[in-house]
């Protein structure tokens, strides 16, 4: 079996790397690079920010702003089809041969009675 890995953006909104891997092990190890990398980012940002921003309380918003930006997005690792099989559809319901499927016939008018 093959896996692939998503990236969840915000922890919820599933994003196709279209890296797949032979190996769950693999997978996982991208996946570990890549929460890495995204820490790394946040460090270099708050050096920076910590030098820049004057104010703690702006320091501090500005912070969890881009916190929850960069280290919201987690990684997960998902099965994957090898590409030569079919995908799965709900199968076709056919009529079947004992039970002939009878056409609809439209209401028949009900008489009314003559009005006086």
């Amino acid at each position: 079996m093959k896996w692939m890995l998503v990236v969840l953006v915000g922890g919820v909104s599933p994003v196709n790397t279209d890296l797949v891997f032979d190996k769950f092990s693999d997978c996982l190890a991208a996946e570990e690079q890549m929460r890495q990398h995204y820490a790394d980012a946040f460090d270099a940002w708050d050096r920076m920010a910590a030098a820049r921003i004057d104010r703690r309380r702006d320091y501090k918003k500005a912070r969890d702003v881009e916190a929850k930006r960069l280290l919201s997005n987690v990684g997960t690792c998902v099965p994957h089809g090898d590409g030569d099989q079919q995908p799965v559809t709900a199968p076709q319901q056919q009529p079947s041969a004992s039970s002939p499927q009878q056409p609809a016939t439209p209401p028949s008018p009900t008489p009314q009675s003559p009005r006086t």
